[in-house]
């Protein structure tokens, strides 16, 4: 279970993971020890699951982000798991979710340009012998940046 004083480290944690044992023991009233004490804890029971860094996308090239609906034409395991494993090796799917409702996957891509997000639908996606047929939207605008999770 966590208490208070765990759900304010992660949130801290989300804020700031580069947040050193003495700025947090500051911030939440404890001792440096205890603190890493709560974080190592968080780290093993899997509250914590890594550290990463945020890229600017449009400052790596990347100008085109979309979602990108996707529509299996059979169900089966081998077709779940053969489009799994291609999702996997390509770069510019960054994430993917299995979905309820009409389409079967949900997946945020980005790519340089609308030409190699046409690439990726038509000469990667489509091809795919589990996929029946393909959804986009390109993102105009992000409204909000993907923050962190709720801890109250």
């Amino acid at each position: 279970m966590l208490d208070p004083t765990d759900r304010a480290l992660l949130a801290a944690l989300q804020n700031d993971a580069h947040s050193s044992a003495g700025q947090l023991s500051d911030m939440l009233h404890l001792s440096a020890s205890q603190i890493s004490r709560r974080r190592q804890r968080l780290e093993t029971e899997g509250f914590i699951q890594g550290y990463s860094a945020r890229v600017d996308a449009t400052r790596m090239g990347l100008s085109v982000q979309g979602f990108v609906q996707v529509h299996l034409a059979t169900h089966g395991p081998d077709n779940s798991n053969s489009f799994a494993r291609m999702v996997d090796l390509r770069p510019e799917i960054t994430s993917a979710w299995t979905m309820t409702g009409d389409a079967d996957y949900l997946l945020r891509v980005y790519c340089a340009d609308l030409a190699a997000l046409n690439t990726l639908i038509h000469d990667v996606l489509l091809p795919h012998p589990a996929v029946a047929r393909v959804q986009s939207q390109i993102v105009m605008d992000q409204l909000k940046r993907d923050g962190p999770l709720p801890t109250g």
